[in-house]
């Protein structure tokens, strides 16, 4: 489909590419992986066609068609949800709308979400809506640039679930392990200025990638013992007349001889963050809390406590109340009744993405780093700032320069360098990479105080927390274990409870009004209340119909995604045509 030969790129005296290959067919499931700053952004847009190599080739089948979605940059658009997610066909079809608000739902967009404008959105939902459109037009590539960025768990894993079923050839950079395993079968790994595919899971090609450096490394002793074994040949022999022709030419093989290289060392930064003033064994309390937003309940009676040194994942269905638990525990939002209790001595800090108003515009990256009474050394500090993706010479940047997602990482840089002894955090790993990750989880496994984290990384998930928080309609269930222990025994409750579904409930239709005719509005009435009763059957079978659509199986076979996007048009068609009924009815 796409075919990348022998391509060379650079900017200025920096080579990014020299002699990079790569090959991408139908089906494939790629993986792009590489230290910061090696070029994967680069080659996404060579791919695409924004930027040109300086040399080489980049073949692309005819007529195929690449799909992009990049990190950040998300529409503002006036158009409404469903309009954006159906603005890349010229004249949407039935089936088309309905699949199209069947990924907007598996994205977790709700059927009263689908008319808002896009610009009214946050920054994260209007990215949603950018994934909906690319999956509805469905391009033979996709190249997907973190596109879990702002995902929560269970739209991850419907939309991980959609791409494992997809027809088309898949590209993406992602720092998450877990998603990468679940959805590539290749990694492509950006090294030594060119691209090297690896057959296999993420852990496979960290063991292959090992292996070669060893066998390398093992290679280059036993050269080095043959160079100097050739050295002192020379140096013995070449003033003897007898063996001076044997020397010579032991000089020129040594001249013509292909050194080998040693592979770059890949950096692992460990960190290791201040620790906080150490507290008593029960840091923060909730009791009887009662936290409502307007007349939708959050939290009733709820009781929580953290005790020192816990590390917590909160996890639950999107709108289950994850981040209002976690914003009531950092106190930065009120509630309706109920207690707070914090400990002696406890401080609390708290981590959003979207806390770029509390950095100082007019410092430097170094200086709002430093900006605190810990007085940590400078190399620390910049040390963190480049495990965080602040290298070199940008921490001079203005903070007001910086995108919206260096601002999170640096954020998040100024709580760790001057730790509470209760950690709040909301979706940490977003915008950093592997490495980053890696040394954020190490740092926080060593950190002394407790963690509360809400996130979507799986792979961080288990490898930091020591309890999973389950919420589900207002209630908390405390899983001792990380979240693989979690997803185990919740597998187990589901196969002990078959029949266990959530009923949503559903509104009592409204009581008729009363007229001056008591015979008419009776019969009027009737009408009504019959009107409603089938437009609630209606609604509910076009939920269960765009269920149906939301599943990435059911893509499978063409004919039943046509067969279910015909049901869904009829029903709509029967909804309009009662709807107007009722409102002729009404007025």
């Amino acid at each position: 489909m796409i075919t990348l030969r022998n391509v060379h790129k650079s900017f200025g005296h920096q080579t990014i590419f020299d002699g990079a290959s790569l090959q991408i067919n139908t089906g494939d499931r790629f993986a792009l992986v590489g230290p910061n700053g090696a070029g994967k952004s680069t080659l996404f847009r060579i791919l695409l066609g924004e930027q040109e190599p300086d040399s080489g080739d980049v073949l692309l089948k005819r007529g195929a068609v690449v799909g992009y979605l990049p990190q950040e940059n998300p529409p503002t658009s006036p158009l409404s949800v469903v309009e954006e997610t159906l603005s890349g066909h010229d004249d949407p079809d039935g089936r088309q709308t309905a699949k199209g608000k069947a990924i907007l739902m598996g994205l977790g967009f709700k059927v009263v979400d689908f008319e808002k404008p896009v610009n009214t959105l946050s920054g994260g939902w209007a990215m949603r809506v950018a994934m909906a459109k690319l999956l509805l037009l469905q391009p033979d590539l996709m190249l997907l640039d973190e596109p879990t960025n702002h995902l929560d768990i269970d739209s991850l894993f419907w939309f991980q679930k959609y791409l494992q079923s997809y027809p088309g050839a898949i590209f993406l950079i992602s720092h998450e392990r877990a998603f990468i395993n679940a959805v590539c079968n290749v990694i492509v790994s950006v090294q030594d200025q060119t691209l090297k595919a690896y057959h296999g899971d993420y852990e496979h090609f960290l063991a292959e990638r090992e292996a070669e450096r060893e066998r390398v490394v093992s290679a280059w002793k036993q050269q080095q013992i043959e160079i100097e074994d050739m050295k002192d040949f020379i140096a013995r022999n070449r003033v003897r007349h007898s063996t001076a022709a044997r020397a010579q030419s032991m000089i020129k093989r040594l001249e013509k001889l292909e050194r080998i290289v040693l592979p770059v060392e890949s950096k692992t930064v460990k960190i290791r963050f201040p620790q906080p003033l150490r507290t008593g064994v029960r840091q923060l309390a909730l009791k009887n809390l009662y936290k409502a937003y307007g007349p939708v309940k959050v939290y009733e009676g709820l009781d929580f406590e953290l005790e020192r040194g816990t590390k917590m994942a909160f996890v639950g269905h999107n709108g289950a109340g994850k981040s209002t638990l976690l914003k009531v525990l950092a106190g930065v939002i009120p509630f309706d009744s109920g207690e707070r209790l914090l400990g002696n001595d406890v401080k609390v800090g708290y981590f959003s993405q979207h806390r770029e108003g509390q950095l100082n515009m007019d410092k430097t990256v170094l200086q709002e780093a430093m900006a605190n009474d810990r007085m940590n050394p400078d190399l620390m500090v910049r040390t963190v700032l480049g495990t965080f993706l602040f290298p070199g010479d940008s921490v001079y940047k203005k903070v007001s320069v910086l995108s919206g997602g260096e601002k999170s990482r640096l954020a998040l840089v100024k709580l760790l360098l001057d730790p509470p002894n209760v950690l709040l955090m909301d979706e940490p790993t977003t915008h950093l990479d592997m490495a980053s990750v890696d040394a954020l989880v190490e740092a926080l496994k060593e950190f002394e105080g407790s963690i509360c984290v809400i996130s979507h990384d799986i792979y961080f998930l288990n490898a930091l927390a020591d309890h999973v928080v389950h919420i589900d309609q207002g209630k908390i269930t405390v899983y001792p274990g990380n979240y693989e222990y979690f997803k185990h025994r919740q597998a187990q409750w589901h196969e002990e409870n078959p029949q266990a579904v959530e009923v949503p409930e559903e509104e009592p239709a409204p009581a008729p009004g009363a007229g001056p005719d008591p015979k008419r509005e009776r019969q009027r009435a009737k009408q009504v209340e019959r009107l409603q009763a089938e437009l609630a059957k209606l609604h509910a079978s076009l939920e269960t119909l765009a269920a149906q659509l939301s599943d990435p199986e059911l893509y499978a076979d063409y004919a039943k995604v046509q067969v279910v996007g015909d049901e869904m048009e009829t029903v709509q068609a029967q909804i309009q045509s009662k709807e107007q009924e009722l409102e002729r009815l009404q007025a």
